[in-house]
C-alpha cells in the first residue's frame, strides 16, 4: 500500500506518523534489498524509506522508485492488470519480479491522509471526483474486487466483527450497535463498476487542480462504486460536496454514510492487530462516533 495513511513500520504507530527513514546502503546485505536491487534506477547510496510494513506486505521508497513486496502474488498481478486497463493516470511500472513490483513516483501531492490535515482547493477535490467517475464509467473487469464482495458474505463478516469488537471490549456496545444499523444501508443490490477498492485520499495525487495519478490497485476489480466514493471521503465529510460536484449527481448519501460505518467497523481490529491506531484523532473510531 504505497503512501498508506498510517505511514510507518510494523512497530506500533498511529495514523499520521511520518515515514520511517532507514539510511541503508544498497550494497549492504538485506533480503529486501538483494531481492529488488536494480542499479539502473537509483544510486547505490540512496536512502530507503519504509512507507508501510506489516506481516502481509511492505512498501519501500528508494529515490523516485517505490518497491512493493507482497507475499500474495495474486494481489500484485491484479495491480499490474488493473493499471493497464483503467482510463485514469497511474504510475509507470518499471519492473515486476515476484514478489516485488517497482513503480515510479508520481508528480504532485495527495489531498491529505486519514487523521491528518486535508489540503487542496474545492476545484482539486472536484477534479478527484471527476477522475473517480471516469474510472467507474469504464467497462468493469471480469474479476471481483474488494468493493465487490457479496452482500450476504459482507453482512455475515460485519456481524461477526461487531460481536468480536464488543466481546473483546474494543468498542462500546452502543457505538457498535448504532453503526451496525447505519451500515445496513450499504447492504443492497448495486450495479457493477470498475472500482479501485482502496481509494484513500493518500492514493490520489494532484498537481494543482489536475489529477496526476492514482496508486495502489491491488484491491481493484468489479464492485460497488459508492464504496470507492465513501473510502475517498472517509473522515473528510466537509469535502464530500466538492467531490460529488466533480463526480456527478444521483448519489445516495445514506449509502455513503453506511459505507463509512461499515468500513470503519471492519477496520478497527485489523489495524490494532497490525500495530496501527484507529483511536487516533480523525481516524476510524472518530468516524464511528461522528455517526452517533
Amino acid at each position: 500500500m504505497v503512501l498508506h495513511p498510517r505511514q510507518g513500520t510494523n512497530r506500533r504507530s498511529t495514523c499520521g506518523l511520518p515515514y520511517s527513514t532507514v539510511p541503508v546502503s544498497l550494497g549492504e546485505p538485506s533480503p529486501l534489498v538483494v531481492l529488488s536491487w536494480s542499479p539502473e534506477y537509483w544510486s547505490p547510496m540512496e536512502e530507503i524509506e519504509v512507507v508501510v510494513a506489516h506481516s502481509e506486505r511492505a512498501t519501500l521508497r528508494v529515490g523516485d522508485v517505490f518497491l512493493k513486496v507482497d507475499a500474495d502474488q495474486a494481489r500484485i498481478d491484479v495491480e499490474v492488470e488493473a493499471m493497464s486497463l483503467v482510463p485514469v493516470p497511474t504510475p509507470e511500472v518499471l519492473w515486476h519480479k515476484p514478489p516485488v513490483l517497482a513503480i515510479a513516483a508520481l508528480p504532485g501531492t495527495t489531498l491529505g491522509r486519514l487523521g491528518g490535515p486535508s489540503t487542496g482547493s474545492s476545484a482539486a477535490w472536484a477534479a478527484a471526483g471527476a477522475a473517480i467517475r471516469k474510472l467507474h464509467d469504464a467497462p468493469p473487469p471480469p474479476w471481483p474486487g474488494r468493493a465487490g464482495r457479496s452482500v450476504v458474505a459482507l453482512a455475515a463478516e460485519l456481524d461477526d466483527e461487531c460481536a468480536s469488537l464488543v466481546t473483546n471490549g474494543l468498542l462500546p456496545a452502543d457505538l457498535v450497535a448504532h453503526n451496525r444499523r447505519v451500515a445496513g444501508a450499504a447492504l443492497r443490490p448495486w450495479t457493477p463498476a470498475f472500482t479501485h477498492g482502496d481509494l484513500q485520499i493518500a492514493h490520489v495525487f494532484l498537481d494543482g487542480d489536475e489529477v496526476t495519478g492514482i496508486i495502489d490497485w491491488s484491491e481493484a476489480g468489479r464492485g460497488d462504486a459508492l464504496y470507492d466514493l465513501a473510502t475517498f471521503t472517509l473522515g473528510q465529510e466537509k469535502h464530500l460536496d466538492d467531490v460529488l460536484a466533480g463526480y456527478g449527481g444521483g448519489i445516495d448519501l445514506d449509502v455513503i454514510h453506511a459505507w463509512w460505518s461499515l468500513r470503519s467497523l471492519l477496520a478497527v481490529r485489523w489495524l490494532i492487530e497490525r500495530g496501527f491506531d484507529p483511536f487516533a484523532p480523525g481516524c476510524e473510531v472518530d468516524v464511528l462516533r461522528s455517526r452517533m
